[in-house]
Parts: structure tokens; sequence; C-alpha cells
């Protein structure tokens, strides 16, 4: 099973024009955890899929067509992996802490893009926090920071 995660995880996008290594793993652990998130209340909604093409679409300078399938190759390997640490693995070994703190703002940002946060949203954050060697500090910052950002309206 990890076999073909690591295959999911390596080959990247196939199709829309982008080349395999215009991809990086990298980016595809993420959207994966940006995914998790997303089902974590059991309901990917219209809205959470929409900020996730948004955020990624921003955060790593991507057209629509590449974040559909960014998105799209993020969803099949979440779903095929059912655990976080092939994604989060890949996190650490090419994200700075800088970055990875980016990628905690970037997490709350979903769970708060349907209007609620589930108790098991903040524990699936905690537990990533924890994998991806961000601290508990830098984590409740992250989050303070969304949430002015959304109840700001600036989201």
């Amino acid at each position: 099973m990890l076999d073909r995660i690591s295959a999911l995880l390596s080959r990247g996008p196939a199709k829309s024009g982008m080349a395999k290594d215009q991809v990086p793993e990298k980016q595809l652990a993420a959207v994966a955890l940006l995914i998790e998130v997303a089902y974590m209340d059991d309901d990917f909604e219209i809205v959470e899929r929409s900020r996730i093409a948004e955020l990624i679409g921003r955060y790593f300078d991507l057209d629509s067509s590449e974040c559909d399938v960014l998105m799209e190759e993020a969803e099949a390997a979440a779903r095929d992996s059912g655990q976080l640490y092939e994604f989060t693995r890949v996190i650490n070994d090419n994200y700075s802490l800088e970055e990875r703190v980016e990628l905690m703002e970037l997490l709350w940002e979903v769970v708060y893009a349907d209007g609620e946060v589930h108790d098991m949203e903040t524990g699936l954050l905690r537990k990533i926090g924890g994998l991806i060697y961000v601290s508990d500090k830098d984590r409740g910052f992250a989050q303070k920071r969304v949430a002015k950002r959304v109840v700001g309206g600036t989201a």
C-alpha cells in the first residue's frame, strides 16, 4: 500500500497540460492534507472545495486547470492512503518551519471555510501539527490569524 501511495505522490498530475515534474510531491502532500481536513466532518462541501482551490492557486501560484488536476490527484492520494504519515513525511522533508506554519494556516482556512469548527477538525489539526513539528504555540497563533481574517472579512 505504501508503494502505491509513493507512486501517486511521485507521479504527479498526468493531464491538463502539466508535466509530471511541474508539480512536486510537496504540493500533492500539502493538498492531500487540506482535503483530509475537509473530509473530517464527513462532508466535503462545495465551499470547502472552492476554498482549497483558491488557497492552493494563490499559495502555489497555479491556474485553475492546474488546481483542478492537483486536487484530483491529491484527493485520490488521500482516499488511497487512509493515513497522514506519508503526507507529513513529505512535508517534513521539503518544508521549512516557516512553510509548515503557513501550511497550518491553510489547514485552518479549510476548517473555517464552512463556517463551523468541529472538534474532530481541531483534533486533526493538533495531530497534523505534531506530525509536522509545529508547536502548539505556533499552531494557536496560526488559528488566531485565520480566525481574525475570517471574522474581519479578509479571508
